[in-house]
């Protein structure tokens, strides 16, 4: 049974956005609107794209000589400072089947990409086993890492490498600031909205235990089974990572736009953006739904299955990758005081930056891969972001501006990057 045939039209429209298809359509939407000159923020100089993929180019060939390059994943931050955490967990723990390491990878995964909003310049983390310090990004995956094997996520004594829905519903801010070393002269910025994203996670899975408790007690890593149920021959299709994130996710977000009584989450306003249909001005991005979905993937490969089309989910539009092209003169502001001001996250020039760097993210991949000398089948715009964009878009900051801040300051509510 299925109540598709009377979805209203609107209902259908709004579902056509939670997808990895809709965020390139709409984003290359506004990189035409740059080319012919219409955007109200931004120009647009394709000219300068050469150069900026000879920049990605030379940080891949320093970081990996070899040009052996991981996905774009959560699993990366794990691993920081040469420390593969996680391999340590895969052969002490007493799983017994491959989905059981899977559902328990799928916890890790989703807690720790939920909290890996920005952290502020002055945190930082110190980890026990090894002394060592991180901030930023590898520092919350560090600290998140930590608290998980501990068991500060599970309910049960015995099992201490899970994620409990009971326990991430009563999870408080003094909770994470205890796991994440936060005190008043080691801040954390927006460690409110952090918990409550992880009570309203645990709300979503307790309530929804026909998706999330096939096989066990309500947890996040119950998308395991949904998602595997989607393989065709042991072949999983990366865009289906996505739509169940959206689907069975989507109601942990902050309300935001809503559209025939779907929550579009990260999907925002701006005038240009064409359609048929009641989604006209809106554009999605689903930017840490998408980061989630490539920090997906291994956890099912190493659980036997083959992702395909990988390709099929977008580059990130975040302030590394949308760095990259302002800071390399590919998008250049039209007013240049905006770059001495803050802007919030549904302005119209944060929407189209971040359009703009999924539509070259696309287009960049292509001179990357040739310079490599890698057709597209090998060179996955997943690896480009992991060798090269991400990366540059940090070093070339840090060039400019000493303390490696972004080009542009977006007022973020903890959900967005």
């Amino acid at each position: 049974m299925t109540d598709q045939p009377d979805l209203s039209s609107e209902t259908k429209a709004a579902r056509s956005l939670l997808s990895a298809a809709a965020v390139r359509e709409r984003s290359h939407q506004l990189l035409q609107a740059g080319l012919a000159g219409r955007l109200q923020h931004f120009t647009v100089d394709l000219g300068r794209l050469d150069a900026c993929a000879d920049e990605v180019v030379a940080t891949i060939r320093q970081a990996y000589p070899s040009l052996d390059i991981p996905f774009h994943a959560r699993w990366r931050h794990f691993a920081a400072g040469g420390h593969d955490r996680w391999d340590a967990v895969m052969h002490g723990a007493p799983w017994e089947k491959a989905a059981d390491m899977a559902r328990s990878a799928f916890d890790l995964a989703i807690v720790s990409v939920l909290l890996d909003a920005g952290a502020g310049a002055q945190w930082r983390y110190e980890e026990g086993r090894t002394g060592e310090t991180y901030i930023r990004s590898e520092g919350l995956a560090v600290a998140s890492f930590d608290m998980f094997v501990s068991g500060a996520f599970s309910s049960r004594p015995e099992d201490p490498f899970r994620v409990d829905a009971d326990v991430l519903m009563t999870l408080t801010a003094e909770d994470l600031a205890a796991g994440f070393q936060v005190s008043g002269d080691n801040p954390l910025v927006g460690l409110e909205g952090r918990a409550a994203l992880l009570n309203r996670l645990g709300r979503v899975v307790a309530t929804n235990p026909d998706i999330f408790g096939q096989a066990d007690d309500p947890r996040p890593g119950g998308l395991f089974d949904v998602i595997a149920a989607t393989a065709e021959n042991d072949s999983i299709r990366a865009t289906s990572i996505l739509e169940a994130l959206l689907t069975y996710l989507g109601p942990i977000w902050p309300g935001r736009i809503s559209l025939g009584g779907v929550d579009l989450g990260d999907t925002w306003r701006h005038p240009l953006v064409e359609a048929p249909d009641a989604t006209k001005g809106l554009i999605p991005f689903h930017k840490l739904s998408q980061w989630l979905s490539y920090s997906l993937i291994e956890p099912l490969e190493w659980a036997g299955f083959t992702v395909i089309e990988i390709d099929g989910l977008t580059g990130l539009p975040e302030y590394r990758n949308g760095g990259l092209f302002l800071d390399s003169g590919v998008i250049a502001l039209k007013d240049a005081g905006d770059a001495t001001r803050a802007h919030a996250v549904d302005s119209g020039i944060v929407v189209e930056w971040r359009a703009l760097t999924v539509a070259l993210l696309d287009r960049i991949a292509e001179p990357i891969r040739a310079k490599l000398g890698f057709a597209a089948g090998d060179f996955p715009l997943a690896k480009a972001l992991e060798g090269g964009t991400w990366a540059t878009g940090r070093r070339l900051a840090k060039e400019k501006r000493g303390d490696g801040s972004p080009p542009l300051s977006v007022i973020s509510d903890g959900t967005v990057f």
